[in-house]
């Protein structure tokens, strides 16, 4: 009986593979992406961001990170917001490394203080590719 199941996992991600679905790594990373945005609506209503704020980031984060607190990329940028480098965080708190809700706190930071609002922060990154 394992042996079937695991021809039938097999045949399963072979299927998930040739039509374009989800992988078991998409899925977790997609799990952790909307825990990500949860945590970070109530941040950022905190801040009198409204709904379309609200949504103006989740596509800001979503082009920089996916949402994924252990994105990181070959200049050095890290977690959710892109933070470059990524131990800028660590002013938000010592576990900017592995805690999303460190990042955002930083990556909300960073945005009322340079842009004023996220969706001035996705407006600059639409036209030059960073923020």
């Amino acid at each position: 009986m394992p042996m079937l199941r695991r021809i039938g996992a097999l045949a399963l991600t072979a299927t998930l593979v040739a039509t374009g679905g989800a992988t078991a790594a998409q899925a977790q990373s997609s799990q952790s992406s909307g825990r990500n945005k949860a945590l970070a609506k109530p941040m950022a209503a905190s801040r009198g961001w409204d709904g379309a704020q609200f949504t103006c980031l989740v596509r800001l984060w979503a082009r920089e990170s996916g949402w994924n607190h252990r994105a990181a990329n070959g200049s050095g940028a890290y977690g959710i917001p892109q933070a470059l480098p990524g131990h800028k965080m660590a002013s938000s708190g010592s576990d900017w490394r592995t805690n999303p809700r460190t990042q955002i706190k930083w990556g909300l930071g960073y945005i009322k203080q340079r842009y004023s609002s996220p969706c001035r922060a996705w407006g600059h990154f639409q036209s030059h590719r960073w923020y």
